[in-house]
């Protein structure tokens, strides 16, 4: 049960906080549920490094909500300057 025990909450909380991360940002998101759930862990880590730094203790969901929305936010203008430049 350990490792199943840390990777199936690992990816429902991903997808969790990808999901609120995206409906954040305004605009279409068109992503898969898999870049969700990968948006989600990376945010939950931007927002664990985050309030590590600034309040020296783990960061919340609010905070990894937000580092989702700025990973979310940091992939559409990535793809809008890609599709401009064509």
């Amino acid at each position: 049960m350990g490792l199943i025990g840390f990777i199936v909450p690992l990816i429902v909380g991903g997808l969790i906080i990808g999901a609120v991360g995206r409906l954040v940002i305004p605009g279409p998101n068109p992503m898969s549920i898999a870049m969700t759930i990968i948006v989600g862990v990376g945010g939950s880590l931007l927002g664990g490094v985050v309030g590590r730094l600034i309040f020296g203790r783990r960061g919340g969901f609010i905070l990894a909500v937000l580092g989702a929305a700025l990973i979310v936010w940091l992939i559409q203008r990535s793809q809008t300057r890609r599709t401009t430049s064509l």
